[in-house]
C-alpha cells in the first residue's frame, strides 16, 4: 500500500519508518521539496519524500502527523483534491506549550481538531487515532502492560474507521479488543483533551511509556 505522511518530527518518522519495515511504500511529506529531514529520513529508510501535495496525492492512506498547531494549514496545503474520498487518519493534538508544562490545547470544548479538519476536507473521510500515546507505543503497544492498553478511534465514516482498525491491529500490533471505536469525529474533542491527562501522569511517573485501560462494571 501507499502511505501518505504529513509531517517530519518523530511522530511522522516513526509512524513512516514502521510501515516501510511491514512493506508499505511510504511519502514524508514537508513543506518544502528536499527537505533535509525527509531526505535524511528517506535516503535511510529507502524511501520517498517530498512536499504535502505531494505524499498527500501518493498515498492510499495518509496520515497527518505535524505539529497540531499547524495541521490546518498542513492539510490546506496538501490539497482538498489530493486527500479526495481518501482516509486521513489524524494523529495530531492541538497542544500549546508556550507557558510551560502542562500545555493547553488551543481547540475545545466546542470543536476539536479531529472536526476542524474534517470541516476543510468534507470530502476526506477523517479518523482520530493513535492520538493518545507516545510514538514509540504507537507502533510497538506491547512495551506496556503486554499490549493490554486502550487505543480510543473516531470519525463519520463507519467503514473507514472499520479499515483504520484492521491497520491497528494488522500492522501496528494492537489488540483487537483495545481498540475502542467512539463513533463520530465528534469524540475527538474527547481523546483530544485525554492526551492533556496523559501528559500529566507522565509528568507524575517520569515516563512517556503510559497509557489507558477502561474498566467496566
Amino acid at each position: 500500500m501507499n502511505i501518505g505522511v504529513l509531517g517530519t518530527g518523530p511522530v511522522g518518522q516513526t509512524i513512516g519508518t514502521h510501515l516501510v519495515s511491514k512493506g508499505h511504500i511510504v511519502m514524508l511529506g514537508s513543506r518544502s521539496t528536499n527537505n533535509p529531514t525527509a531526505v535524511k529520513w528517506a535516503t535511510e529508510n529507502n524511501s520517498r519524500q517530498g512536499t504535502f501535495s505531494d505524499a498527500a496525492l501518493f498515498g492510499d492512506i495518509v496520515f497527518n502527523c505535524s505539529f497540531g498547531n499547524a495541521s490546518l494549514e498542513v492539510v490546506k496545503l496538501a490539497g482538498i483534491q489530493n486527500l479526495h474520498n481518501k482516509i486521513l487518519i489524524d494523529v495530531a493534538n492541538p497542544l500549546d506549550f508556550s507557558m510551560g508544562m502542562p500545555p493547553r490545547l488551543t481547540i475545545c470544548n466546542d470543536s476539536s481538531l479531529g472536526e476542524e479538519i474534517q470541516k476543510i476536507l468534507p470530502g476526506t473521510k477523517v479518523v482520530k487515532a493513535l492520538n493518545t500515546v507516545n510514538n514509540e507505543i504507537m507502533v510497538n503497544p506491547g512495551k506496556i502492560n503486554g499490549g493490554g492498553a486502550e487505543l480510543f478511534i473516531c470519525g463519520n465514516d463507519e467503514e473507514a474507521r472499520a479499515t483504520v482498525t484492521e491497520l491497528l491491529v494488522q500492522e501496528f500490533g494492537w489488540k483487537r479488543e483495545c481498540v475502542i471505536d467512539l463513533g463520530g469525529i465528534i469524540h475527538a474533542r474527547s481523546t483530544e483533551a485525554l492526551l492533556l491527562f496523559f501528559i500529566s501522569i507522565a509528568m507524575k511517573y517520569g515516563t512517556f511509556y503510559t497509557g489507558i485501560k477502561v474498566l467496566k462494571g
